[in-house]
């Protein structure tokens, strides 16, 4: 593997390098994209070394800046994240390369063929914070789905993501891929973020991944089409007849697991008639566990060690190992309660009630509907996508985990003999 390239373009120049990049991987066969990604996954775990020394001064930054510790977890990368990474990159080789699927076709009465096959978007972009195991994720699903991506990853994660999309852009040169398609806007900072916002022409889709209000930015002030994925203020339903086993289970999961990320428990909601019976298992465990717990007043009567919850409460995504939780009178005020505060990622109910938990499913209008599991299988990669871009919690082209399909349009091929139209 040679070493690292080092991208010297200016801001408009990469962007316009991206585009043409994104012309070669459009016509790149299967065979050859997946050579790429071997190639990457060999060059991530040989260079660990190198991504592991940035990522630390990225961490001795961030604590020094006061981040949140779990801002601090999504940004780690260790030697076990790596090789995580590397797994995720050859798990999208075994995927089925979408482009040139044919999603429907027929012919005319005349004779004409008509087909409608999936290709790529062009060159994707994608806005995202202490997260560099994006950088990779997305860039291994973008070159899967034969597109180019243009990547910025934020401050925090700067010197990490510098040396990984080095390794990257490498990594496509040494198969005859164009490094190009692998562009970052990072050393221009906010402006780097602004002119992606308003690149139409050059990038084809945006996806940011982030805060609340980070999304909120990039949705609100962008001219490029934009693919949101949204916070996760997640919710599991304690219903009437819920295992108490499986409510200890799956809310520690869901929260105690890895509180930093999106799919992670934030609140509980508990039936009055369950309440007396779950929660001092349910909240112990998650107290002996750390977690400190927000709660209405009918939940601290059954369990005192707690914090009384706000108003602010029932909208906040904690990230961290807080939670909050509430008693409500029955199924029906647990989906009003849920249609009010949720942000449409992932939601959940506890219960042996069939038709309740088919009500559940039917009703509550999330990206992803659960029954007795925990939250934190929405993942692209628990979903058979390898590595995933994002969690859509919009409706529009992509809902949920998001993986190479959702990185395709389509378009039409007609095919005829001389046809005109009468």
């Amino acid at each position: 593997m040679s070493s690292p390239t080092t991208t010297v373009l200016p801001l408009a120049d990469r962007l316009t390098a991206a585009k043409r990049a994104s012309r070669v991987l459009a016509q790149a066969t299967t065979a050859q994209k997946n050579r790429a990604l071997e190639a990457i996954a060999v060059a991530i775990v040989e260079g660990a070394d190198a991504v592991i020394a940035a990522n630390e001064r990225d961490l001795v930054a961030g604590r020094e800046q006061g981040i949140s510790v779990g801002l601090q977890d999504r940004l780690r990368l260790d030697r076990g994240r790596i090789d995580g990474l590397a797994v995720a990159v050859r798990d999208v080789i075994a995927i089925v390369d979408p482009v040139g699927q044919v999603v429907r076709g027929s012919n005319t009465p005349d004779g004409v063929k008509l087909e409608q096959v999936r290709v790529p978007f062009g060159v994707v972009g994608a806005i995202y914070e202490a997260r560099p195991n994006v950088t990779v994720d997305i860039a291994a699903l973008a070159i899967k789905s034969g597109n180019a991506v243009v990547l910025r990853g934020g401050s925090a994660a700067a010197h990490s993501n510098a040396v990984l999309v080095g390794l990257l852009r490498s990594a496509l040169e040494s198969v005859g891929l164009p490094g190009d398609a692998v562009q970052t806007v990072d050393e221009f900072g906010r402006d780097g973020a602004k002119q992606l916002m308003n690149a139409r022409g050059l990038i084809d889709v945006l996806i940011p991944r982030g805060s609340a209000s980070l999304i909120e930015t990039v949705v609100r002030e962008s001219t490029v089409p934009v693919i949101e994925t949204g916070a996760g203020v997640v919710h599991v339903f304690l219903d009437e007849s819920a295992e108490l086993d499986w409510a200890v289970d799956i809310v520690r999961n869901a929260k105690v697991q890895r509180p930093s990320v999106c799919n992670a428990l934030e609140t509980i909601l508990v039936h009055r008639a369950a309440a007396a019976r779950v929660l001092p298992a349910v909240l112990g465990d998650l107290r002996e566990h750390g977690v400190l717990i927000h709660a209405d007043e009918r939940a601290s009567e059954v369990f005192a060690d707690v914090v009384p919850a706000v108003e602010e409460d029932w909208s906040t995504e904690h990230m961290s190992l807080e939670l909050s939780v509430r008693v409500v009178d029955d199924l029906d005020a647990a989906l009003e309660h849920i249609d009010r505060y949720s942000t449409g990622h992932t939601d959940a109910i506890i219960t042996n009630d069939v038709v309740n938990a088919d009500r559940f499913l039917a009703e509550v209008d999330s990206a992803v509907v659960m029954v007795n599991a925990s939250t934190r299988f929405t993942d692209g990669a628990e979903f058979g996508f390898g590595a995933e871009v994002g969690i859509s919690t919009q409706k529009l082209h992509a809902r949920g985990p998001m993986g190479l399909p959702e990185l395709t349009s389509t378009k039409w091929l007609v095919r005829g003999s001389g046809h005109t139209r009468r």
